[in-house]
């Protein structure tokens, strides 16, 4: 509270300013890139206006110089720069330029966050959440209950921790069914899901699901990553059938299931088959999983280059210090190209076997970002492995993705041009 307060009152004197502005560098000269977006999430709470500079030396940021930003910079181990105003001016020129790729935004006010994942311990940890406490990004948790009762349009963007929205238990049944956490995990959902006044989970899920889509259509904020992307468009286009098998809701499922489908109802994907084998841990063909070859040091792909000043957007939200970036594992891996909506645009791709990483649309007046795989720092991050430690990648291209959706709706935006 003391640092706000100061940090505060500096900024309401113009005499205490020092003729220069920082310059966080986020090229390969940064000491700790995870690290400068907290910081930079920090001065938004606390009032202070940035700017970032996008294309810049990987996606720079400019605050003013104030000691006690200075001294936030020098506690959290971020590398900076000190510019004067001329030197400012001189890059902003530049950037300026029409011939120039690149584009300044200003960010303005830090989002409220959410999380929706359950409460205890789960045998996996989430990327987001991992990313979001080393950067010191404050959020919230919630889950089914809250987003029933209407409690998300008090929150600016949610996150979906690893889950599954079709009410299958994340398919986990051939190989975890006799495990006290699936018992667990089960047991908890039937009793909330009957507290709420549903018949099945898989009911339940499906309000989740609609209110988080009604969420977005109201101007929310959505990201996700792993089973909670494809899993959430599936639970959406089955608003209409039961794809569920006895073991999981108690009764058979649809044997038409898939012909009852509603793809105007989903996000991102279309015309995909569904998985209906409930002891394979798979929900449709929608993911590249199995296209993938488990070569750990030549899986990659690579961030696409879109116009700073037409497409600030998806500017913002591939900003990183490579377009090339290591792959990872998940449930849901990436997504195949052919089963994307043509109006969705694909933020990055795996190109040799046709698939989508990272993908992104607008939905009434918010949007939504899916990201396949689970741990961009765990190749193959399996049930009960240890978490990452993010003192060992604080330079993550990969982590740097996550933690760019979380700066994008603090941003004055201009509308992408089609």
């Amino acid at each position: 509270m003391k640092k706000i307060i100061t940090i505060l009152a500096l900024l309401c004197f113009s005499n205490l300013s020092f003729g220069s502005q920082i310059l966080i560098p986020m090229d390969d000269s940064q000491s700790n890139h995870l690290k400068a977006y907290g910081l930079s999430f920090y001065l938004l709470e606390n009032g202070v206006i940035i700017e970032w500079l996008l294309n810049y030396r990987g996606g720079s940021f400019i605050t003013p110089h104030l000691i006690t930003i200075e001294e936030e910079l020098i506690i959290r181990g971020i590398s900076y720069e000190i510019l004067a105003d001329g030197q400012v001016n001189n890059i902003k020129l530049e950037i300026g330029s029409p011939e120039v790729n690149m584009e300044i935004v200003q960010l303005e006010k830090a989002p409220k966050i959410a999380v929706y994942t359950p409460g205890g311990k789960q045998p996996w940890d989430d990327a987001v959440t991992m990313v979001l406490e080393y950067a010191e990004i404050p959020y919230e948790k919630l889950y089914d209950s809250t987003i029933v009762k209407g409690g998300l349009p008090e929150y600016d963007w949610l996150h979906l921790h690893h889950e599954d929205f079709t009410g299958q238990y994340g398919k986990f049944y051939s190989n975890f069914r006799a495990y006290p956490w699936y018992k667990k995990q089960v047991a908890d959902l039937e009793a909330s899901s009957s507290s709420l006044g549903f018949n099945k989970v898989s009911e339940m899920k499906l309000a989740v699901a609609t209110n988080i889509k009604n969420f977005v259509i109201g101007g929310g904020f959505l990201f996700t990553m792993c089973s909670g992307t494809d899993s959430f468009d599936i639970g959406l286009a089955a608003h209409e059938t039961d794809i569920c098998e006895s073991m999981f809701d108690g009764d058979p499922s649809d044997r038409n299931c898939q012909d009852k489908l509603d793809y105007k109802n989903t996000l991102a994907f279309e015309d995909f088959t569904l998985v209906k084998n409930p002891l394979k841990y798979e929900y449709s063909d929608i993911d590249g999983t199995s296209l993938h070859k488990r070569n750990e040091r030549l899986d990659k792909f690579t961030l696409f280059e879109f116009s700073a000043k037409w497409d600030v957007v998806p500017t913002m939200l591939t900003q990183c210090h490579t377009d090339v970036v290591n792959g990872f594992m998940g449930q849901t891996t990436d997504f195949k190209r052919d089963l994307i909506k043509s109006n969705v645009l694909i933020l990055g791709e795996t190109k040799s076997i046709g698939t989508a990483r990272y993908i992104h649309g607008e939905l009434g007046q918010g949007t939504w970002t899916f990201y396949g795989g689970h741990d961009p720092e765990d190749y193959e991050h399996r049930v009960g492995d240890p978490p990452t430690d993010l003192n060992l990648h604080p330079n993550s291209p990969g982590y740097r993705l996550i933690l760019n959706n979380i700066l994008f709706p603090a941003a004055k935006k201009k509308k992408r041009k089609t």
